[in-house]
């Protein structure tokens, strides 16, 4: 028995969760979030608890089993909490700013790389060298901060570019590192 799937999920005050078939809604104080489970799973709402269950014990049913569990989970978090991702800018010059509902960075191109909020998804940018995206769904938050750190992600050699918050960059010795023999 899978041990995540077979954890009930608890459903917060504020928060309503609509099975049907295998299309799910779930309504909170921050918005509210659809999805589709795949046809072999079952989700039931009961006693306060969404609870998901397999038919057999076959590897594909035990596997999608702890996902569906964590995808409505996942929805039950994002509508009461919401998620959030920060990304780290390191380079002299390199400075992210928020100018209307873009967010605009310098990165050592000649041009500014220039990146528009999308639905659901809000961009806070603290400080020139911090960005905060927010959102609802987790998915499309991680996937959001995976395209603006694509814009100049970290190398190898100094370190400079756009990294995840607390993301450990490995540095490579330059072509004077190795020494002559």
């Amino acid at each position: 028995m899978s041990r995540i799937g077979r954890k009930p999920i608890v459903i917060p005050t504020g928060v309503e969760v609509k099975i049907d078939g295998s299309n799910i809604t779930v309504k909170g104080p921050k918005g509210t979030l659809d999805s589709k489970i795949h046809p072999m799973m079952t989700a039931k709402v009961e006693n306060g608890e969404v609870v998901v269950t397999r038919p057999n014990d076959e590897k594909e049913a035990r596997s999608l089993h702890g996902l569906t569990r964590t995808l409505i989970s996942n929805m039950v978090e994002g509508v009461t909490n919401g998620f959030k991702k920060e990304l780290e800018i390191q380079g002299v010059g390199y400075r992210a700013a928020k100018q209307g509902k873009n967010l605009v960075m310098n990165l050592g191109y000649s041009h500014q790389v220039i990146v528009p909020e999308t639905d659901g998804i809000t961009i806070d940018v603290p400080d020139p060298l911090k960005i905060v995206i927010n959102g609802i769904d987790k998915q499309r938050v991680g996937q959001f901060a995976a395209e603006v750190r694509e814009k100049r992600p970290p190398e190898p050699y100094k370190g400079k570019g756009i990294r995840y918050a607390g993301e450990y960059v490995a540095h490579k010795e330059g072509k004077a590192g190795k020494g002559a023999k």
